[in-house]
């Protein structure tokens, strides 16, 4: 379903981004750190409301040819932006709105972990080969929420 999805931490510096196709991935890095002012404008723009509303999801932030930008905020302030591309016109708001939901709950599950350091970045085992492991707890949940989101793209041709 999505092309691209990432989770930016409340100082707006990337935990997590992947994207489908790898070789888009730098425009994809941009559309994601671009959309960060949305986020923000759509924030300010609730302003107390935010803070008492249960649904954190910020819809669609910006439109482009190709592909659809949309945001999710968590009440620690990490945000969560998934690009989906423009020619899916059978994926409906609430499809998005599920996908947001099953993202932060993976990502409540990395956080409850012990072992993982708060505002380090979510790698799997593939992504941290060259490092000695030794918390293979930490490294499983980090791969799981990486198959959770490997899930929800599809591949792009």
């Amino acid at each position: 379903m999505a092309v691209c999805v990432a989770v930016i931490a409340k100082e707006n510096y990337p935990l997590y981004i992947r994207s489908v196709p790898t070789e888009n991935e730098l425009k994809f890095h941009y559309m994601v750190h671009t959309s960060l002012d949305v986020v923000d404008e759509k924030i300010s723009a609730m302003g107390k409301a935010l803070v008492d509303q249960r649904e954190l999801y910020l819809g669609l932030l910006y439109p482009t040819e190709d592909y659809k930008v949309y945001g999710y905020v968590t009440n620690s302030k990490v945000k969560f932006v998934m690009v989906v591309d423009s020619s899916n016109t059978a994926l409906r708001d609430n499809e998005i709105r599920s996908m947001f939901r099953k993202l932060h709950n993976s990502y409540t599950d990395v956080m409850c972990n012990p072992f993982y350091n708060p505002g380090d970045r979510i790698q799997s085992r593939q992504r941290v080969e060259g490092q000695v492991s030794s918390l293979n707890w930490t490294v499983s949940l980090c791969r799981a929420f990486d198959s959770m989101v490997t899930s929800m793209m599809i591949q792009v041709c």
